[in-house]
């Protein structure tokens, strides 16, 4: 049985083909001693060639080359070992590449539905459109009779049988339609060889072998096939001839009469339907990751296909080399309850005790609002967007973002709100993005409206169209019904889905959505068979599968672009709308954290965050000064009114465009003249891709290369160009003051994750600065050693006294160090006291006097153990330029301790002393001590 282990913090390394296996253990050291307990990689199984990320997995059953060899893996977990560290891993059961490199999705594109491979993936077999039992394959640059005309696909034969290539693309052929090729002018041949040639003989068996295939053969009795027809094409140059004269005729390489259709009546033959890559969203017959159709859904719920996904995965937890999980995209599952429970119960059968996990697994979901993570799910929590989201809102002014939402009004024109910008994102995303999917669900509600008796007179486009709306309103991702009952917090969203979407009215009346309330609350009539009642419950688990990737589409990728009052809100899981209390708001979360999910992840950045986590916190600071960005707004915009083009009747940048540009050139502004260089060229890779995730005027599906090019054009005119050299001068001076204090929110974040309930993670890179952007922008490489060279730096000047290396690195906040600091000296702290942050409870604490609304701290204490961290927030306010809020600004306000707590305290950061005072609301400690030196605060009782 695998063993209990909990990390105290978290670092994401990304692994790829320039960081690999050695260069992660050479890491190791530099981590430890920054205070990190568990690595948290990139997953490692065999992906495709060249991936960057490792979430398109070829070959679950083997590491991937690229990483290194299975030795160098050893080398790594051993030299985490060393340091009592552990692997935390991110693996991929949601789907897997549909590539060349996956060998079980070449045997099914070989055996179709005789492959053993066939119910491995998630592929509807039945009749559809052109596709009977055929796998839709979406990879031609055209139509295929486009591509036939102009010979873009041709027929070859290598050791692994004959194949159609067509690009990087080699599509094996059948066996059963080989004697297509093999017969073809074998009259001439005969003729030409005579009757008992070798050769023809050859020939001869083998083209009765492959009649005697049955019409699913045997893996053994395929490859038996294949190698007699490599060994005689490679024996006998008369065979070989025969063949070859064959493939150039049906390739249109040589005259001869009929070649189309030979070509045709082959890939008629085959078990996949060669289309058109646009045509994805209308065709396609499997279950997608989102909308990308090279990324096939797994059904990892069959136990079959649980066994053969998981073997090395279980093997590597068997052996102590990982000693944790992320489970990627569980909300894509067909059974995510089901899933989760089989998986612990195959690594720990015993499970764990009290609020200790049986083996600590983490999901990747995204909770909305109210939600919160099923409470029987066995895992230790989420992968950190509920506490991001949390903590971001903290610095974030709600009376200021209120305001900023007026000035986006009033400078980009009338804006829907941004729940109706959610909705129609959704909708546009089911109807066109994920039409395939959309319409094999309504052919299945179809199907069950025949069967009800109160349905029968609905109409099958008002079911679709109920369909859509029902879907386009769900307020979460998904929900998570598996049995006939529905559970209360499933019939809560539903419901409120299918009013809200009989409010918008866009149906002919309330006959579809009823029924769409009685099927997805399984309200199941007396009448309805043992089968039709398992049908119903059917379409509930694949409509939940469609919901999750309607959310991400509709919001994440699309809605977020679009909205741009305040883009640092725009992250996964955000609140867009101005929240009345987020300082307790975010105490709310911690002590929900502390109670249910204590060893959760929190996180601040992750690989697919839509920006840094320090390029977040500066542009909060704009809802600190709402008056001062209006006018800088208004202000750049005429400064560069003629950099921008007009294009098919519109502006380019858009307005909105233009929001997002100048707020992300204030969040991502490099901080040094070599930070500078290729900057442009990120940023206009970055719009490029916004502007296409918005979808308003160019898409990834239909680019519109004027309006992009448009867009590029005015970001280099800004960046580079003469007419923006008056805007570059007034974009500095603002931009540094916002730099400034979004260094200090930076600060007060990292602190606050570091100590909240949970395990604190940290992106790769993040100890400093992190200004990069949505990926691939952040899987930039992270220089390691120069990092390791400044934590040695800073220990030794930590040797000659804390309060002098506090004012050099505040002094020289640009370079990154005084972030370093924070976390290095908060991370070892925690491992120090690693049941304290683990088990300690959780308690508000609140400030007195005129800066209390300044403040944000709390406590966590365990017996006798007790930690205090204090951060400012809002300090833009504070000052009209920038510098640091230490001493004397804090004036007479304080800090009200617990009851119990120590009144003996001392500063992590500065090995300060300091002693509470009394008053009479109880002990007391003076904002001007806490922040005499430092900006933050970890304060430990003293005798720790």
């Amino acid at each position: 049985m695998a063993r209990s282990r909990v990390p105290l913090a978290t670092y994401r390394l990304q692994l790829n083909s320039g960081f690999r296996f050695a260069d992660a253990r050479a890491t190791v050291p530099y981590l430890s001693r920054l205070g990190i307990t568990d690595v948290y990689a990139s997953p490692i199984l065999k992906a495709r060639r060249g991936s960057t990320h490792g979430y398109d997995v070829t070959c679950p059953l083997s590491l991937n080359p690229e990483l290194g060899t299975g030795q160098d893996f050893k080398a790594l977990t051993r030299g985490l070992h060393r340091r009592h560290m552990g692997l935390l891993l991110d693996i991929v059961p949601n789907h897997m590449a549909a590539d060349m490199d996956n060998p079980w999705w070449m045997d099914v594109l070989e055996s179709g539905q005789g492959s053993p491979y066939a119910r491995y993936f998630d592929i509807d077999w039945r009749p559809a459109a052109g596709a009977t039992g055929k796998v839709v394959l979406p990879i031609l640059d055209g139509p295929l009779d486009s591509v036939l005309e102009q010979q873009g696909l041709q027929l070859t034969l290598d050791e692994g049988g004959f194949a159609a290539r067509y690009n990087e693309w080699r599509l094996p052929l059948a066996p059963t339609s080989y004697p297509v090729i093999l017969e073809h002018d074998l009259e001439g041949t005969t003729e030409r060889l005579g009757t008992g040639h070798p050769a023809l003989e050859g020939l001869v068996r083998l083209i009765g072998a492959v009649r005697r295939l049955p019409p699913h053969p045997a893996g053994r009795q395929v490859e038996a096939i294949k190698a007699q027809l490599w060994h005689l094409y490679q024996s006998h140059p008369e065979a070989k001839g025969h063949i070859d004269d064959s493939l150039c005729v049906i390739n249109g390489q040589r005259e001869g009469a009929g070649s189309p259709g030979l070509l045709r009546q082959l890939l008629e033959a085959q078990a996949y339907l060669l289309e058109h890559w646009k045509a994805a969203s209308e065709v396609l017959n499997y279950r997608r990751f989102f909308t990308i159709s090279d990324l096939v859904g797994l059904r990892v719920e069959e136990p079959a296909v649980f066994e053969a996904w998981h073997g090395l995965v279980l093997q590597m937890i068997a052996q102590g080399e990982v000693t944790g999980l992320r489970i990627d995209h569980i909300d894509g599952m067909y059974d995510p309850t089901g899933y989760l429970v089989q998986l612990q119960g195959r690594i720990s059968p015993r499970g764990g005790s009290g609020r200790r996990p049986g083996f600590y697994t983490v999901v990747e979901k995204v909770v909305m609002g109210d939600e919160t993570l099923p409470q029987e799910w066995p895992v230790c929590g989420t992968t950190g967007y509920d506490f991001l989201n949390a903590v971001n809102q903290v610095f974030v002014d709600p009376d200021g973002l209120a305001r900023l939402e007026a000035g986006y009004a009033r400078f980009a024109g009338p804006t829907p709100r941004f729940a109706d910008i959610v909705y129609r994102q959704k909708r546009r995303a089911l109807e066109e993005l994920l039409g395939a999917e959309t319409r094999a669900l309504w052919g299945c509600l179809c199907d069950i409206a025949a069967q009800d008796h109160q349905a029968k007179d609905i109409s099958p486009a008002e079911l679709a169209q109920a369909l859509v709306e029902v879907t386009a309103c769900m307020p979460v991702y998904r929900t998570y019904t598996r049995g006939l009952e529905v559970s209360h917090r499933d019939r809560l969203y539903i419901e409120r889905a299918v009013d809200e979407a009989e409010e918008r009215g866009h149906t002919t009346g309330a006959a579809p959505f009823e029924l769409l309330r009685r099927v997805l609350l399984l309200d199941l009539p007396p009448y309805l068979t043992a089968g039709q009642r398992e049908e119903w419950l059917r379409f509930v688990m694949r409509w939940q599968q469609l919901t999750g990737p309607a959310m991400a589409k509709g919001l994440e990728d699309s809605a977020l672009y679009l909205y741009n009052p305040l883009v640092s809100l725009n992250e996964v899981g955000g609140g867009i709308q101005p929240m009345a209390d987020p300082v307790g708001a975010f105490h709310r979360h911690n002590q929900a954290c502390r109670e249910r999910w204590p060893h959760t992840l929190n996180a601040t950045s992750t690989h697919d965050t839509k920006r840094g986590e320090d390029c977040r916190a500066r542009i909060n600071v704009l809802s600190e000064v709402p008056v001062a960005w209006s006018r800088r707004l208004w202000r750049w915009h005429g400064l560069n009114r003629d950099s921008g083009q007009t294009v098919d009747g519109h502006r380019v940048p858009t307005p909105s465009e233009e929001v997002l540009l100048y707020q992300t050139l204030l969040g991502a502004w490099p901080l040094s003249e070599e930070g500078l260089k290729g900057f442009g060229e990120r940023l206009k890779a970055y719009m490029v891709k916004a502007a296409r995730e918005a979808g308003a005027h160019t898409t990834w599906t239909d680019t519109d290369g004027a309006h992009e090019q448009a867009l590029e054009g005015f970001v280099d005119a800004l960046l580079e160009g003469a007419p923006g050299e008056a805007f570059r001068e007034d974009f500095l001076r603002f931009q540094r003051r916002v730099a400034y204090f979004g260094m200090l929110n930076s600060l007060a974040q990292a602190l606050l994750k570091i100590a909240s309930p949970g395990t604190p993670d940290l992106y790769q890179g993040t100890e400093l600065w992190d200004l990069s952007l949505v990926d691939p922008d952040n899987r930039r490489p992270v220089d390691f050693a120069a990092r390791a060279g400044l934590l040695d730096g800073l220990e030794r000047c930590a040797a000659d006294g804390l309060p002098s290396l506090c004012r050099d690195i505040l002094g020289h906040w640009e370079d990154g160090r005084v972030k370093l600091y924070l976390v290095s000296r908060a991370l070892t702290f925690r491992r120090a006291h690693a049941e304290l942050f683990l088990e300690g409870e959780y308690i508000p604490v609140y400030a007195r006097g005129a800066m209390a609304p300044h403040i944000v701290a709390f406590a966590r204490c365990r017996g006798e153990e007790w930690v205090l961290v204090a951060v400012p927030h809002l300090t833009a306010r504070l000052y009209p330029r920038p510098r640091p809020p230490l001493g004397k600004v804090w004036g007479e306000s304080a800090l009200q301790l617990p009851q119990g707590a120590p009144r003996r305290w001392a500063n992590r950061f500065t090995g300060e002393r300091l002693e509470a005072s009394s008053s009479a609301q109880g002990a007391v400690l003076g904002l001007s001590e806490v922040f005499r030196r430092f900006p933050v605060a970890l304060l430990c009782a003293e005798e720790a």
